[in-house]
């Protein structure tokens, strides 16, 4: 037996149904501290990333003269990975949602 309600589904019922939260944007930021120096900075990105010496030093110059940059973006799940990397090599990181 089927509920009068299941079959009539409006169009508003549906557009309430939203996307999975997972796959939303997300980045992985690294924030400035007192302990690493800049080229050990440089050479953890361009190790762990792949980054070539240009865009890590700039990604190194924003970390020292904003506070912080973002060094990748994508699945929640690739950037805690990410996070506990850049963890592992000393730096401080967290994991955000992408502004939209």
């Amino acid at each position: 037996m089927t509920s009068a309600l299941a079959d009539h589904a409006t169009e508003e019922d549906v557009r309430l149904v939203v996307a999975p939260e997972s796959s939303a944007p997300w980045q992985t930021v690294v924030w400035d501290d007192p302990v690493n120096l800049m080229n050990y900075v440089v050479r953890v990105f361009r190790e762990y990333f792949g980054y070539g010496e240009e865009r890590a030093t700039q990604l190194m110059l924003a970390v020292h003269n904003d506070g912080h940059a973002v060094v990748a973006e994508g699945a929640r799940e690739q950037m805690e990975l990410h996070a506990q990397a850049m963890h592992d090599y000393g730096l401080w990181a967290t994991v955000r949602r992408a502004p939209m």
